[in-house]
């Protein structure tokens, strides 16, 4: 919800180049242009989905480094629900999403392996210190996406995620909980954005 551009303009006011992104969440890659025109290639992105039909359906269009993990704290098998717009799928069931968006219901419930991002790093043999900005949109489950990858925050300068003030997703983790965690580790909120549906993206940078 925050333009790639504002985003990129408030790292360079804080002196922060990125130099690679972990995106999960790819869902259609919507974000690839502003990460080309930020100046960085395919070759310093990797995206991670949970549904195979997204990474295929991106792999036809050209999209490389892209993995279909389900990212959470554990690595578990457990089911993964498929909403009728996709974009709103998730580890979670419901919570006041639908009095925001009735119109939007599961239609499939999938048996998945879930990873932790630690896993991911260690297995596909990438190198921690190279994606030093993380954007995480996976629908609630993000605070459990940066447990399952607490030991490589120490390489992150900043990191963009979705954020819900109420919960929209049953039991996910609100704003102030992401924010005790990441004050942890050092990041502070510099940027954000919160709709009327009480959700929104927030940027968060690591104090030099």
């Amino acid at each position: 919800m925050i333009p790639f551009d504002l985003i990129a303009g408030c790292l360079h006011a804080h002196n922060i180049k990125i130099e690679g992104i972990l995106h999960v969440g790819a869902h259609e890659c919507e974000e690839l242009d502003g990460y080309i025109n930020y100046g960085l290639t395919q070759n310093d992105i990797i995206w991670i989905d949970a549904l195979q039909e997204k990474v295929d359906s991106m792999n036809k269009l050209g999209i490389i480094n892209i993995y279909c993990n389900a990212i959470s704290n554990i690595c578990e098998t457990t089911t993964f629900n498929i909403a009728n717009n996709y974009m709103s799928s998730s580890l979670l069931k419901f919570g006041t999403h639908s009095n925001y968006f009735p119109e939007i219901i599961y239609t499939e419930e999938r048996t998945i392996q879930t990873i932790t991002l630690e896993k991911f790093f260690e297995i596909n043999n990438l190198n921690n210190a190279k994606y030093n900005f993380w954007n995480l949109d996976i629908q609630g489950t993000e605070l459990n996406a940066l447990i399952g990858g607490a030991k490589l925050l120490h390489y992150v300068d900043a990191i963009y995620l979705e954020v819900n003030v109420e919960e929209l997703y049953k039991n996910c983790a609100t704003l102030n909980v992401i924010e005790s965690f990441l004050k942890t580790h050092g990041f502070i909120n510099v940027a954000m954005y919160i709709n009327n549906e009480q959700y929104g993206d927030a940027l968060f940078i690591k104090k030099k």
